[in-house]
């Protein structure tokens, strides 16, 4: 029956799902309250109502493990690629144990010049839990990469429901209509930062705009 769930819930996003991703989405299940948060430190927060809240926040170095992807729709890659990390966190590594799961989950996207869609790869990265932070276990799947990643300072803002490229594009024009022109903001290259599976209907989710080092 779990298995028949997440097979309706990838169809939506135009994906199938393999009978071998049973195990892993059996053992998410049984873990799925023990989530270790991905350290930060809260900077600032602006703004008292929820439509118009944002913060600022500071992520320092860790190790990450990545897949890129670059499927025709977005929701296709980020699912692809989390089917993958799924199996790595669940048995797939050198260590051939449950990992356990962090939060969020990162899709780093990239913008086309005209700023009007979503370029077709996409990076997801999962946060190594603090046991595995020194001694990563070794990927079995060799497109997975394990990664240190930079300390990062971010501009975040909550929004709910499915991630798709026009929601994605809409909540972006959103926030830089809420922060006004920054020069110390990228353009072009944002993170969607995911909480919650893609089972659960009203997920939560921010976007990330990255100030510059």
């Amino acid at each position: 029956r779990l298995f028949a769930h997440w097979e309706a819930v990838a169809s939506t996003h135009r994906v199938s799902l393999p009978r071998d991703m049973a195990g892993p989405i059996a053992q998410m299940a049984r873990h799925r309250h023990a989530r270790e948060p991905v350290p930060y430190v809260s900077l600032s927060q602006h703004g008292k109502c929820e439509d118009a809240a944002y913060e600022e926040r500071r992520y320092p170095a860790g190790k990450w493990a990545c897949v890129t992807m670059g499927e025709p729709m977005y929701e296709q890659s980020i699912s692809l690629s989390f089917m993958k990390l799924m199996r790595y966190i669940c048995k797939e590594n050198s260590v051939g144990c449950h990992l356990g799961m962090t939060v969020p989950v990162l899709n780093e996207i990239h913008l086309t010049k005209e700023e009007t869609e979503l370029e077709r790869e996409v990076l997801t990265a999962y946060y190594l839990p603090g046991a595995f932070q020194q001694n990563p276990p070794v990927p079995m799947d060799p497109e997975i990469h394990i990664t240190e990643r930079a300390p990062l300072r971010v501009i975040t803002r909550v929004f709910y429901g499915m991630t798709t490229e026009e929601t994605i594009l809409r909540e972006i024009s959103v926030f830089w209509e809420l922060l006004g022109p920054r020069e110390t903001v990228l353009r072009g290259t944002y993170i969607v930062a995911s909480y919650e599976n893609p089972s659960v209907p009203q997920r939560r989710n921010e976007i990330w705009f990255i100030c510059q080092p």
